[in-house]
């Protein structure tokens, strides 16, 4: 819902972290960027921004290719996403009903390791996922598997094995080139580049409508870009490029306004850097902790789903409804009333998703938890770590 007036709905799309995954550090690529060995200790990976001097004439106007170029030269760069997961409705007896649902969007492909291709993609695209393919340019599929997931910033990066992926067609993709969204002016020409309404990828052009336009979707503000280019369903998690064919924007039809023709949005590429490169950093865990060695928490909780964080002004989360006495919990500072939002990094917005990825921590293991907690009559998000205690 939205607050300040503007009324946004979200795509019809459910989506979310693959349950399953939990994560730990590791190093990747990002555009030219390449983790590399050096005295035994491996280089962070760093997002590359393109100069934006390089990128524009004297005169300051953005010096480009035609559309058509453009448009082939990046397709190699992205994937269209079909997500198959699990919805719970209710029937007409009150009874809670799960079904499979299946729906699409739109990946850009990010970096790349001798052992995964990454790609970036919206939250809302893999929300609740049990199965994901990604379809590349060359119109075959892989698996993938969620890394890691900001839902405030409506991001997600996933990764597919590049064993799984044919010599042909990894002749034929490659990571995309990043340009700098500060360096985008109102007015300026922008291309589009997506899955629309999962049918494939095509192309539309627009116009900078404005930026550093504040919304609220989900109870969470971002600052976006705001474009005429048409961004429908299934656009999600596509590239907003400049005239340069360069990477801008990350498309988000959830914010797209449907009482307004011609207003879409994309989250700036400058403003989530760190956070796409902290969510490619990232080890996916695929073998659970034997169940007498995992490590233990001590909480008890209730989600606070987006109709409560509507209904009480909350932050969406885990409400902690209890600290057990001697639990790492209770030594780490956690308290009755705090909200998790955050587990080791990674959005969590269930106590049976938080479960999942403790499953696949021992005990001992320290992690760390993005919290909130009321100061002064406010929630402020706050940081804690955790060292894991014994399960009992």
């Amino acid at each position: 819902m939205l607050k300040k007036g503007a009324k946004l709905v979200a795509a019809a799309m459910a989506f979310g972290v693959l349950a399953s995954v939990a994560f730990q550090g590791s190093n990747y690529m990002l555009d030219r960027s390449v983790g590399k060995e050096s005295g035994g200790k491996t280089e962070t990976a760093k997002v590359n921004l393109a100069d934006p001097v390089s990128s524009r004439d004297e005169s300051g106007v953005g010096q480009g290719l035609d559309v058509s170029d453009i448009a082939a030269n990046v397709m190699p760069s992205l994937v269209s996403i079909t997500n198959i997961g699990v919805q719970e409705m209710q029937n007409l007896f009150g009874q809670t009903m799960a079904y499979e649902s299946q729906s699409s969007g739109t990946g850009i492909i990010i970096g790349q390791t001798d052992t995964e291709l990454l790609i970036v993609t919206n939250n809302h695209v893999v929300n609740s996922a049990q199965v994901l393919s990604v379809g590349f340019a060359d119109e075959t599929a892989c698996e993938a598997k969620v890394k890691g997931t900001d839902r405030d910033r409506d991001l997600a990066v996933i990764a597919v094995k590049m064993e799984d992926i044919s010599k042909e067609t990894r002749e034929k993709i490659r990571v995309i080139e990043l340009g700098s969204s500060s360096e985008l002016q109102v007015g300026e020409q922008v291309i589009a580049i997506g899955n629309a309404l999962g049918y494939g990828q095509s192309v539309t052009t627009g116009i900078v409508s404005a930026l550093n336009r504040q919304v609220t979707v989900d109870d969470s503000t971002n600052t976006l870009i705001q474009t005429d280019a048409a961004i429908n369903p299934g656009n999600s998690g596509g590239a907003l490029l400049n005239r340069k064919g360069q990477l801008v924007g990350i498309n988000s039809a959830k914010y797209s306004d449907t009482s307004v023709e011609g207003m879409g949005y994309a989250i700036p590429v400058d403003d989530v850097v760190g956070i796409i490169e902290g969510l490619m950093n990232r080890t996916i865990r695929e073998e659970k902790v034997p169940e007498e060695k995992q490590g233990f928490l001590g909480i008890t909780g209730q989600d606070v789903t987006l109709e409560v964080s509507e209904a009480y002004d909350m932050p969406r989360g885990i409400y902690i409804t209890s600290v057990e006495e001697g639990s790492a919990a209770e030594k780490a500072g956690l308290k009755k009333g705090n909200i998790i939002a955050k587990f080791d990094g990674a959005s969590v917005s269930s106590m049976g998703e938080l479960k999942e990825q403790l499953s696949y921590y021992k005990e001992g293991e320290e992690v760390t938890f993005a919290v909130w907690a009321v100061e002064n009559g406010q929630y402020e998000e706050r940081t804690v770590n955790v060292v894991l205690g014994k399960r009992n």
